[in-house]
């Protein structure tokens, strides 16, 4: 079973901010078919909805702070952004922004995890997240890096009450019998400068055309397309401005 709407304690929405807001929107529109609409109030600050037909499916925004790194940002459900939050504070983590209003669509608010993974809260009033899940071109996986795999369970389940399916080499996310995410441990492979940090993955028709057009539009594969044993084709690239995401296309789609 998998997510095809956003559900309350699951990822709805995912959001690049980038230092070249013109160049992400040619990129990735061209890699994943994408029309990019950035709102006209200047309050809006240049945020750009991504669709897919008529479904909205990501954000594409300017840096709004100093120090603010290249990166995509996956958020998650909530009914309360302020209950959420103090949750958050409550298990260990720690509020960065907000909670805040976003005019009339929703409440929002910046976390970080203990082991120092960002992610965001998403309170939905009249914009409730992805219009499309799971499909290709759209978020279908969040994956978590951390190098204190035990800390985040005790975390991300007393926060947002999600179920652990843990085996010897993975461990997975789930809510109501749909797993949506996984963890991964960050070993002496990963540079010490990388923090931890959550990685949303996009459905594709075919992961090696589409790392093969990233990397023609100048982006980098950084890792080659590899197939998980009883699992799904994947690869993960980074986009011309820096930011990481991830693609795949699971085993059951022929």
């Amino acid at each position: 079973m998998k997510l095809d709407k956003p559900v309350t304690g699951g990822p709805c929405w995912t959001e690049l901010g980038t230092s070249d807001l013109a160049a992400a929107k040619r990129f990735y529109e061209g890699l994943f078919g994408w029309r990019a609409e950035t709102d006209p109030r200047g309050e809006a600050g240049g945020y750009s909805i991504a669709h897919l037909g008529d479904a909205a499916v990501a954000a594409l925004t300017p840096l709004y702070q100093e120090g603010q790194p290249v990166a995509w940002n996956v958020s998650f459900a909530v009914p309360d952004a302020d209950a959420a939050a103090a949750q958050v504070t409550e298990a260990g983590g720690t509020v960065l922004v907000g909670p805040m209003d976003v005019f009339d669509v929703g409440r929002f608010a910046v976390a970080v995890d203990p082991a120092g993974a960002v992610f965001q809260l998403w309170q939905a009033r009249s914009f409730p997240g992805a219009g499309l899940l799971s499909a290709p071109g759209a978020l279908g996986w969040v994956e978590l890096l951390t190098r204190a795999p035990e800390r985040a369970v005790e975390f991300y389940t007393t926060v947002f009450g999600w179920s652990v399916n843990a085996s010897e080499h993975y461990t997975q996310w789930g809510l109501d019998g749909a797993d949506f995410g996984g963890m991964v441990t960050m070993d002496d492979k990963f540079p010490h400068e990388v923090p931890a940090h959550w990685l949303p993955y996009f459905a594709v028709e075919d992961v090696d055309t589409t790392a093969a057009d990233a990397t023609e539009a100048g982006g980098t594969v950084l890792m080659e397309p590899t197939s998980v044993p009883d699992g799904p084709r994947i690869a993960v690239l980074r986009d011309p401005q820096g930011a990481v995401f991830g693609v795949y296309r699971a085993a059951d789609e022929k």
